[in-house]
């Protein structure tokens, strides 16, 4: 599915198609192993604009002679492009097709899938409505369990922050109190020997 019309699409298109049947062999399989790519590209835009070409929207390319169409060299790569607007815009499509089409560009809209009667479009319809609203229990699921590590973390950083001050007043007590050096009250307290210095130096 493709919704944006990019700069060298054919190009990009030829190229990872290509790559899917480079793909299937490795060292020492035979050519005969090859099974035919056969790509399938749904564009939500006009690719072929031209006056001319303004009557199709479904084009399949192969590799076959320029001046002899009808011969074939082998079927190992096949690319299908459905315009989709265009598709839509000129009717008179297969109803399977047709109703493919309503799912891929209409498919939020309630009025416009009501009127679909294809079965195999409908069971993708629903599995579809289905994730989305899995997607949004997920979503609301992750805000949940969010909003518990954040309460959390606040917890714990307010717990180590409480005891942090204890220590402190704890170093700060026995600074005036004692004879104790830095290392002392940092064995005692917990805090660093730089901690307990910044202390002496405030007080």
């Amino acid at each position: 599915m493709q919704v944006r019309r990019l700069r060298g699409w054919s190009a990009r298109s030829t190229y990872y198609l290509a790559k899917v049947i480079c793909g299937q062999l490795v060292a020492g399989d035979t050519y005969e192993q090859l099974c035919p790519v056969i790509g399938i590209h749904l564009l939500d835009f006009d690719l072929f604009s031209a006056a001319e070409h303004r009557d199709q929207a479904l084009w399949c390319f192969e590799m076959r002679d320029a001046q002899r169409p009808s011969v074939r060299l082998g079927s190992e790569l096949q690319l299908n492009i459905v315009e989709l607007k265009k598709a839509e815009r000129l009717g008179k499509l297969p109803p399977a097709l047709s109703a493919w089409i309503t799912l891929f560009e209409h498919w939020q809209e309630e009025d416009s899938m009501s009127n679909i009667t294809d079965a195999d479009t409908r069971r993708a319809y629903d599995k579809l409505k289905s994730l989305s609203a899995d997607d949004e229990a997920r979503r609301l699921a992750f805000v949940r369990e969010r909003a518990l590590h954040d309460e959390a973390q606040l917890l714990l950083e307010a717990r180590e922050e409480g005891h942090d001050n204890a220590q402190r007043q704890i170093a700060i007590n026995m600074i005036r109190q004692t004879s104790l050096d830095d290392a002392g009250i940092s064995a005692i307290t917990g805090l660093s020997p730089e901690q307990i210095a910044e202390l002496r130096r405030q007080r």
